[in-house]
C-alpha cells in the first residue's frame, strides 16, 4: 500500500514542475525558433543544430517561465487564473522551484554555447533575463505598457532559432522578430480585459485598469492593423511566396474582425477570450505558413 502511495507522490510531483515550465507557452515558443532554424536556409538544417538549439531554447525557455512562477506567486494565490498553480497551492515550496529553474537554465547554456554557438546561448540568456526579471520583477508593476516594452523577450525565439544555424543575426530574422513583437500587445491585451478584476486585485497596471477597456480595446485594434501590415512584409521583400501570403490575409482578416467586434461591442464579455484563444491559433497556424511556403519555395529552385 505504501509503495502505492510513494508511486503517487513522485508521479503528482513531476506533474508539478512541468506545470511550472507552461508547456503549452514554451511549445508555442520552441515551435517559432524552429521555424526560424528551416527559414534561415535554403535547404535543410543541420540536425545536430536543429536538435541541440531546440533543446537548448526549449530548456531555456522553461526556466524563465519557472522563474516566473517563482517571482509571481505570492500575487498569483489572489488571482482566480493562477491560484491553482503549484506555489501557491503549497505542492512544491519556493526553494525547489528555484533550484529546478536554475538547473534548466544552466544545461541550457552549456547546451548552447558549446554544441551550437556562443552567440545563440548570449542571445537566449538575454532574453531569459529579460522576461524572468525586468518584465517579471520591474516593467509588469511598473508600466501599463509592460506587455509592450516585455514583449521585446518573447519575440525573440524565431532570432534564436536563426542564430543557431547561421551564427548571425540578419534583417530577417529581425522580421520575424517584429511579427511576434506587434502580435504580443492585441494577444495580452486581450486577456487582461477578460481577467481585469483579478489584476485590479493584485496591484498591477495592466492597460484595462489604468486606462479603462474602452482604451484597450482601441489599442488591440491599431496593434491588430500594424500585425496585418507588418505580417505581409516577408512576402513584399521576397523572403516568401504567395501561400504565405493567401494564409497572412486570411489569418490577418480573422484577427482584424475579433479586434473590430470587440471595439464595437464592448457589451460581449465573452469575445476578449476568444480573440486571445484565436491570436494563439493565429501565430502558430501563421509561422507554420512561413515554412511550408518556405520548402515550396526551394522545391522549385531545386
Amino acid at each position: 500500500m505504501s509503495t502505492v502511495n510513494t508511486n503517487a507522490e513522485i508521479y503528482t510531483d513531476w506533474r508539478d514542475y512541468y506545470e511550472l515550465t507552461k508547456p503549452r507557452v514554451v511549445m508555442l515558443i520552441v515551435f517559432t525558433a524552429i521555424v526560424g532554424m528551416f527559414l534561415a536556409v535554403p535547404g535543410w538544417p543541420d540536425p545536430l543544430a536543429l536538435l541541440f538549439g531546440t533543446l537548448g531554447i526549449g530548456l531555456a525557455s522553461s526556466s524563465a517561465a519557472v522563474f516566473n512562477h517563482v517571482l509571481d506567486h505570492r500575487t498569483d494565490i489572489l488571482m482566480m487564473r493562477t491560484m491553482g498553480r503549484p506555489l501557491p497551492q503549497g505542492k512544491l515550496t519556493e526553494r525547489s522551484a528555484l533550484t529546478f529553474a536554475s538547473v534548466l537554465g544552466i544545461i541550457s547554456m552549456i547546451v548552447l554555447w558549446f554544441l551550437v554557438n556562443p552567440l545563440t546561448a548570449v542571445l537566449t540568456f538575454i532574453s531569459l533575463i529579460g522576461y524572468a526579471v525586468v518584465y517579471t520583477v520591474f516593467l509588469k508593476r511598473a508600466t501599463p505598457q509592460n506587455i509592450v516594452i516585455g514583449g521585446a523577450a518573447g519575440a525573440a525565439p524565431p532570432v534564436l532559432g536563426w542564430t543557431a544555424m547561421t551564427n548571425e543575426v540578419t534583417s530577417s530574422a529581425l522580421l520575424l522578430f517584429l511579427i511576434i513583437f506587434v502580435w504580443t500587445p492585441p494577444h495580452f491585451w486581450a486577456l487582461a480585459i477578460a481577467r481585469k478584476e483579478d489584476y485590479e486585485k493584485v496591484g498591477i497596471p495592466m492597460l484595462p485598469v489604468t486606462h479603462g477597456e474602452e482604451y484597450t480595446r482601441l489599442n488591440i485594434l491599431l496593434y491588430t492593423i500594424l500585425l496585418v501590415i507588418i505580417s505581409i512584409i516577408p512576402y513584399l521583400t521576397g523572403m516568401s511566396g504567395l501561400i504565405y501570403l493567401a494564409a497572412a490575409l486570411v489569418l490577418g482578416a480573422i484577427f482584424l474582425r475579433h479586434a473590430i467586434r470587440m471595439r464595437r461591442v464592448p457589451e460581449d464579455l465573452e469575445l476578449p477570450m476568444k480573440t486571445f484563444k484565436y491570436s494563439i491559433t493565429y501565430l502558430g497556424i501563421l509561422f507554420a505558413a512561413l515554412l511550408v511556403d518556405h520548402y515550396f519555395l526551394f522545391q522549385l529552385n531545386l
